[in-house]
C-alpha cells in the first residue's frame, strides 16, 4: 500500500498560509505522492490598505485571493485543491460553531489526509480568526479521526517557540522599533519550547518561501517592517515550528524534523 502523503493546511487569512506550511510544500513538491490542499476561510476583505496601493475595501477580498494564488505559482508548487470557505473576516467566530467544523469536516472526510495543519489556542496572534478556525478544525480531526479510515494520523499547530520569540523582540528594542505583547491582540506571541514537537529546517528552500511571501503585496507594510529590503525576507526563513497536537508525545520524545516523518 502506498504511503499517505496528503497535508491539509487550514488558515483564516490569504497569507497565514504562506507562514504556516509554505517551507514544507516547497520541501515535498517535487514528490509524486505528495497532495496539498489548502482551506481558507476567509478572503481577508478586511486587511489593512496602505495609502497608496491600488484596492479598496470593495477589492481587497479578490486582490488578496489572487495574491494567495501567485504566492503558490511564485514558490512552485500550486495546491492539489485551494477551498475557500467565503467566512466573514473578523467574523468566523460569530458564526455557529458547528457549522464552522462541519464545513472543515467535509473536506478532511474526502481527502482522508496524513496531516493536518492549523492554528493552535494561541493563534500565534490571537486573533479571533485564527483560533476559532483552529478550534474548528481539531474537533473536525478529532470527529473525522473517531471514525477510522486511512487518513488523520498527525494534527500539528503552527507556532513560534518562547525562546525565539523573546529573541525577536530583544533585536527589535535593540533596532528601536515595537516590541510585541502577547497581552494584546493581534500582537505575535510564543509557545513554550517544550511544546514545539516539530521543527522543518527550510534553509535549502529559503528563496523560494521568500519569493511566495513577496507575491502578497497588498500586506508587506503588515508582515515586514521594512517590506522594500527583499534580502531581509529570505533571511529569516529558517525554520518552521509545530506544536504536534496529535498523537500525544511520549515524554523524551525526539524531535520531529519533517511533517511525514514516521507515518505510515
Amino acid at each position: 500500500m502506498a504511503a499517505n502523503r496528503t497535508l491539509v493546511c487550514v488558515v483564516a487569512h490569504p497569507d497565514d498560509d504562506a507562514h504556516a506550511v509554505a517551507g514544507s510544500v516547497a520541501l515535498h513538491a517535487q514528490e509524486a505522492d505528495f497532495r496539498f490542499v489548502l482551506v481558507h476561510a476567509t478572503y481577508g476583505e478586511l486587511g489593512d490598505i496602505r495609502e497608496g496601493f491600488p484596492a479598496t475595501r470593495e477589492t481587497l477580498a479578490a486582490v488578496r485571493q489572487a495574491e494567495d494564488e501567485a504566492a503558490w505559482r511564485a514558490l512552485g508548487r500550486e495546491p492539489d485543491r485551494h477551498e475557500w470557505l467565503g467566512l466573514p473576516d473578523g467574523g468566523v467566530a460569530s458564526l455557529p460553531f458547528d457549522e464552522v467544523v462541519a464545513m472543515v469536516e467535509q473536506i478532511l472526510v474526502e481527502e482522508q489526509p496524513a496531516v493536518v495543519s492549523t492554528f493552535g489556542p494561541d493563534g500565534i496572534s490571537n486573533h479571533p480568526d485564527h483560533v476559532t478556525i483552529g478550534a474548528a478544525t481539531d474537533a473536525a480531526f478529532a470527529r473525522v479521526r473517531s471514525r477510522g479510515g486511512s487518513g488523520l494520523q498527525r494534527l500539528v499547530h503552527s507556532a513560534i517557540p518562547q525562546s525565539v520569540f523573546e529573541r525577536w523582540n530583544q533585536r527589535r528594542a535593540e533596532l528601536g522599533l515595537f516590541q510585541f505583547d502577547p497581552t494584546q491582540v493581534y500582537h505575535l506571541r510564543g509557545v513554550p519550547d517544550e511544546q514545539i514537537g516539530l521543527i522543518v529546517d527550510c534553509r535549502a528552500v529559503a528563496g523560494r518561501v521568500g519569493d511566495g511571501l513577496r507575491e502578497h503585496r497588498s500586506q508587506h507594510h503588515v508582515m515586514s517592517d521594512d517590506p522594500e529590503n527583499l534580502e531581509q525576507w529570505d533571511k529569516r526563513i529558517k525554520d518552521e515550528w509545530h506544536v504536534v497536537a496529535w498523537p500525544p508525545s511520549a515524554p523524551g520524545a525526539p524531535m520531529l524534523t519533517d511533517l511525514f516523518e514516521g507515518l505510515a
